[in-house]
């Protein structure tokens, strides 16, 4: 049974972590927690969305945390990552990769991280993919709209965006 629990910020009116044993609080991810330890969590429903302001069931939530595997090509707008200089798959060709991580993923969150740390061309990949949380507006529009259209622990289908092919998990 994990020390953490989920709480909900009065001031900031966003979830944050709590250690029930150092009182400690903090706004990101404990270190050691996967994304199926997040979802068994008291209070784990605040991260989708569930203590964000109200609202009637079913409502866009106020802001999401997901988690992505990007994986670029040569029309993306910047065809370069911390793995390749210069990056000259075809969009086919990175949907067709995409597409064999997914099946590698077979819908384990754990999985997801890993693929995500060795294989993402995004910055993220230092943290399993992990975005944070973000609100309407700071994602491209297609990426927004997947991930909003999520629930937690739920991965998308293959995404396009000016930044290449995705795969979306929900984490909050």
């Amino acid at each position: 049974m994990s020390v953490w629990e989920v709480r909900l910020s009065t001031s900031r009116n966003v979830p944050y972590f709590f250690n029930r044993e150092t009182n400690q609080s903090v706004w990101d991810t404990p270190p050691g927690l996967s994304p199926s330890d997040l979802l068994s969590l008291p209070g784990a429903e605040l991260l989708s969305g569930g203590g964000s302001g109200g609202g009637s069931a079913g409502a866009r939530p106020s802001k999401v945390r997901a988690s992505h595997l990007l994986v670029k090509h040569s029309g993306s707008r910047r065809p370069s990552s911390w793995k390749e200089k210069s990056i000259t798959r075809s969009k086919e060709d990175a949907v067709a990769l995409l597409r064999r991580y997914e099946t590698q993923i077979g819908g384990s969150t754990d999985k997801f991280a890993e693929l995500a740390r060795a294989n993402s061309d995004c910055s993220s990949h230092d943290h399993g993919g992990d975005l944070g949380w973000f609100t309407p507006g700071q994602m491209q529009k297609p990426f927004e709209d997947a991930a909003y259209a999520l629930k937690v622990g739920q991965i998308s289908d293959v995404v396009s965006t000016d930044s290449g092919v995705h795969l979306i998990l929900r984490t909050g």
